[in-house]
């Protein structure tokens, strides 16, 4: 049995022992990758550690450790109710806001997990404080990236572009621009209805309760309480016979939560400069996100101690693990030569429209794993020999690919994925982990024989 096969199998046995057991499946991955890299391909224990994701840990490490300051402080509660009110309490309303605003980001030319480390904190906090599904939220926030990611002047877009130039294909930037926000977009039209988003409310300022208590003449006394879309509470009691005297208070909802608690404190407008500072550093200066989160944090946490005392515990350390211990392993897999592997087996087979199928299918399943531009790279060039031939328009080849291969990134080991899990608030994190990965797996599943149908069969460029 060759070294590629054998790794592949442990990969499979890896997946099945943390889904039947309960075991942390980025330990099962650190304990693969040091059996593999030792046993099966000689590596040394530094060739094991390269593959170890340090930029990402940073990433989620220093992003989690801001927010938890945000949390812990309130910002994040004015934050939600600031931006409710500017939509004008339409709840349903607030994930296509973070779609778009995620989209923005990337095609002005963010890098998609940037973006998402900006965008997934507020948007998942929104959707815990509005009772909006997390995955619906989160979904929407990586699609939102990836429908902008392949604008021309975007950091994938360039890229792809740049692959095609240098390998002497037809292209079209907007053709591939437009594919990637198209299936983006059905795909997060899809979830809205499937993830109860037709049931979000449409008008009001949030949540509303009534209670009502009625005492009549039969001393008999209702108790209502209602909820509903209107930021106000109401109380009313009647007694006698319901026709004697009624007393009915209310509270504008958005007047009393913008008092008081919710009021801006020095260390909210602290958190909120900070907040800024962190997307004009990564955004405009091209700092990394995770090292000036951390530092931003650590900024914080010095000034007002007090704020952010119990914040490093809330840095979500089991998907930390679960993360780094699979991209280590996936690291491994690539310095053994398993991936290539796989590609050119796949593009030495002689039917050109089931070689492209299959590219798909390895772009969308490696990308769930690693990374998505990198996977392009790759994969662009085994795609030459058979687009050479003529069968296969590159125009729709290209696209096919780039789509398959970034639109998996909602997968939980993915960098967007394991943002949205980390920032995740109120769920039970190793059921929202399993909705995650059954969702990027029906992605991978399914997107790549859509994408494949959509564009490389009709033959376009």
């Amino acid at each position: 049995m060759s070294p590629e096969v054998i790794s592949i199998l442990v990969l499979a046995v890896v997946f099945v022992l943390a889904t039947t057991r309960s075991i942390n499946m980025g330990a099962l991955a650190f304990a693969a990758a040091f059996g593999v890299g030792t046993l099966v391909a000689g590596m040394s224990a530094d060739d094991i550690f390269a593959g170890f994701p340090g930029d990402l840990f940073v990433v989620l490490v220093g992003v989690t450790y801001l927010f938890a300051i945000a949390r812990a402080n309130g910002t994040t509660d004015w934050l939600v109710h600031a931006s409710v009110r500017l939509v004008g309490g339409r709840v349903a309303l607030i994930p296509w806001v973070m779609f778009a605003v995620t989209g923005a980001l990337t095609a002005i030319g963010a890098v998609s997990p940037a973006a998402v480390a900006i965008v997934a904190p507020l948007a998942l906090g929104f959707a815990a404080q509005y009772g909006i599904s997390p995955l619906l939220m989160g979904a929407l926030v990586v699609h939102g990236a990836q429908a902008g990611g392949f604008s021309p002047i975007s950091i994938y877009g360039s890229t792809v572009n740049g692959i095609v130039a240098r390998e002497h294909l037809p292209g079209s930037p907007l053709a591939l621009f437009a594919a990637s926000l198209v299936v983006n977009l059905v795909i997060a039209a899809a979830l809205f209805v499937a993830l109860g988003g037709l049931r979000l409310p449409r008008t009001g300022g949030g949540a509303r309760t009534a209670n009502t208590t009625l005492t009549g003449a039969d001393n008999r006394t209702e108790s209502t309480t209602l909820t509903g879309a209107g930021d106000r509470t109401e109380s009313a009691t009647l007694a006698g016979d319901r026709s004697g005297t009624e007393t009915t208070t209310r509270t504008s909802g958005e007047d009393a939560t913008a008092v008081g608690s919710l009021s801006l404190t020095p260390a909210r407008t602290a958190t909120l400069l900070a907040l800024l500072a962190l997307v004009v550093a990564v955004l405009v200066l091209d700092l990394d996100a995770g090292l000036t989160a951390i530092t931003l944090a650590v900024v914080l946490s010095a000034v007002w101690p007090q704020d952010s005392k119990a914040a490093v515990s809330e840095i979500t350390w089991p998907t930390v693990l679960l993360i780094c211990g699979v991209l280590t392993y996936v690291g491994v897999l690539d310095e053994m030569g398993t991936i290539t592997w796989a590609g050119h087996a796949v593009g030495g087979i002689g039917i050109p429209l089931l070689a492209a199928l299959l590219l798909c299918y390895i772009g969308a399943l490696v990308s769930a794993f690693a990374s998505s531009v990198g996977i392009i790279g790759a994969l662009i060039p085994l795609a030459v020999p058979f687009l050479a031939q003529g069968s296969i328009g590159a125009v729709g080849m290209v696209a096919a690919l780039a789509v398959s291969a970034t639109v998996v990134d909602v997968s939980p080991f993915s960098t967007n994925g394991a943002l949205v899990l980390a920032n995740a608030k109120n769920v039970d994190r190793d059921g929202f982990f399993r909705q995650l990965m059954v969702y990027g797996a029906l992605v991978v599943v399914a997107v790549p024989a859509l994408v494949w149908l959509a564009l490389v069969v009709p033959g376009f460029g």
